[in-house]
């Protein structure tokens, strides 16, 4: 199949970009079904004219259904994007793009999506969808999974599935609230994830940062003491990257704290921890949940971040080793890919 499109990319170059299109078509709808051909031609950023001759074709080759209530793909349809999926990935270039960030960033594995979710919503759910296979592939029994917060981790709850239904997993929030929409809470993502992989769940009902006395007040809490026991036995803690200062806005930060990450030019946030541009911590927040030094004693630590705008960021994360899966989107990869050539 990659030696057929690559002929048909010499040959007929103005076949690509239409393939493209439909390929993409096919991943929206897989993410969103049902879902009505007005709301589509937006996500994927088509005229509604030209999107229902795209539609038609598809209908008609019978890749997928339309119906009153939107479209879906059928399991021809289904298939033929599983198949197509690999040999898109290489001809678009994402593969040498995965394999150039293992080597800098020194990753176990790298899963680069299409994309920028700067631009494409649906991008972050096609991140997640990414994700999760990464996690269902590493599970065994009994395992523990920490989930950290945010709109990114939120997408990857929504695309979690029960393929490890039978695995008797415990999902934990790797940290506490940070007084943000609920959703994109640790504690919501963490339950979500469960529901959805028909699994368990511990919750941390505390906020993310606390005084030093009332943190080491909750630190000899008995239910506190048992819940990090449980995220500290993680096999598998899955988190989003943050920029600097858009973390520092959620954590509703003072004037003296933005004052500092200015001073010591922080680019990029993570489990509380601010990172620059060399990857050095910069400053910390003092959290109850997993702390950086831990990581090392975790199997798999799988990054799920993207955007273009994130770029910088992420960097500031990876370049310390902090992690060792990274899914990400093309937006995001490319950027990182500027910066490993300077």
């Amino acid at each position: 199949m990659n030696h057929i499109l690559k002929l048909q990319q010499k040959l007929l170059p103005d076949l690509i970009p239409v393939i493209q299109k439909r390929f993409q078509i096919l991943q929206y709808i897989r993410i969103m079904q049902p879902i009505g051909r007005r709301n589509l031609s937006v996500s994927v950023g088509l005229t509604e004219r030209v999107l229902r001759s795209e539609v038609a074709l598809l209908k008609e080759q019978r890749l997928i259904n339309v119906a009153s209530s939107g479209m879906t793909l059928t399991d021809e349809g289904l298939s033929l994007l599983l198949d197509l999926e690999e040999p898109m990935r290489e001809l678009f270039g994402l593969k040498n793009i995965e394999d150039l960030l293992k080597e800098t960033f020194n990753l176990k594995e790298v899963i680069v999506v299409s994309g920028d979710s700067d631009e494409l919503d649906w991008v972050k759910k096609e991140m997640g969808r990414a994700a999760v296979g990464c996690i269902n592939q590493r599970l065994e029994t009994n395992n523990i999974v920490a989930v950290t917060g945010g709109s990114t981790l939120a997408a990857v709850a929504e695309m979690m599935n029960d393929d490890s239904k039978d695995l008797n997993t415990l999902f934990v929030p790797a940290r506490g609230g940070l007084g943000e929409e609920v959703r994109n809470q640790a504690n919501t993502i963490c339950a979500k994830m469960a529901e959805m992989a028909k699994g368990n769940y511990r919750l941390l009902h505390l906020p993310d940062e606390l005084s030093e006395e009332a943190y080491l007040t909750m630190m000899e809490e008995p239910r506190v003491k048992e819940v990090l026991n449980l995220i500290r036995s993680s096999s598998i803690v899955v988190h989003g990257i943050g920029d600097a200062f858009t973390m520092a806005k959620r954590r509703q930060s003072s004037s003296e704290q933005l004052e500092v990450l200015t001073e010591s030019e922080a680019v990029g946030e993570a489990f509380g921890y601010y990172f620059n541009e060399n990857g050095e911590v910069v400053y910390r927040v003092r959290t109850i949940g997993l702390q950086l030094n831990e990581l090392e004693n975790i199997p798999y630590v799988l990054g799920v971040a993207g955007g273009s705008s994130k770029a910088k960021a992420m960097a500031s994360f990876l370049k310390k080793g902090h992690v060792n899966i990274l899914v990400t989107d093309e937006g995001a990869a490319k950027e990182l890919i500027k910066g490993c050539t300077l």
